[in-house]
């Protein structure tokens, strides 16, 4: 047995909301789908190429200590066309967080805070897009 803690890939990102019917809206209109699985509380949407989780959590379920403004790490989110996405974003109510930022030769990454207080990063990603052919999934 080894001694190495091997990260394999993320199984679901979670996003607060005080307001989780809103917020179940808000990503339902972005995504173009509704959450696949719903509980009092919760609603989590399958998304992307590999279909990772995108959970919604009610913030009362939110440990204690836990910081209502938007800090700690930004998960990005491949996407085709990072200018066009964060348009699409700050015309749904998002506010910019970091504009769209060219980070060398097939990178760009940009964020918003959703209208619910959490950092959604989008990223095109060449490294994603040849794992993915890689795979046989592009």
């Amino acid at each position: 047995m080894s001694d190495i803690v091997k990260l394999r890939g993320l199984t679901t990102v979670s996003f607060w909301a005080a307001d989780l019917a809103g917020a179940k809206k808000w990503y339902a209109e972005l995504l173009g789908i509704d959450p696949y699985f719903e509980r009092p509380g919760y609603a989590e949407f399958r998304i992307g190429d590999y279909q990772h989780e995108l959970g919604l959590i009610d913030s009362r379920y939110a440990p204690d200590g836990s910081v209502t403004s938007p800090v700690g790490a930004v998960v990005y989110w491949h996407v085709d066309d990072v200018t066009s996405t964060f348009e699409k974003l700050l015309s749904m109510g998002a506010k910019k967080y970091e504009v769209p930022t060219e980070r060398g030769e097939g990178f760009v990454t940009a964020s918003v805070i959703d209208p619910f207080g959490n950092i959604l990063g989008i990223m095109y990603n060449q490294h994603y897009l040849d794992v993915l052919s890689s795979t046989g999934n592009a």
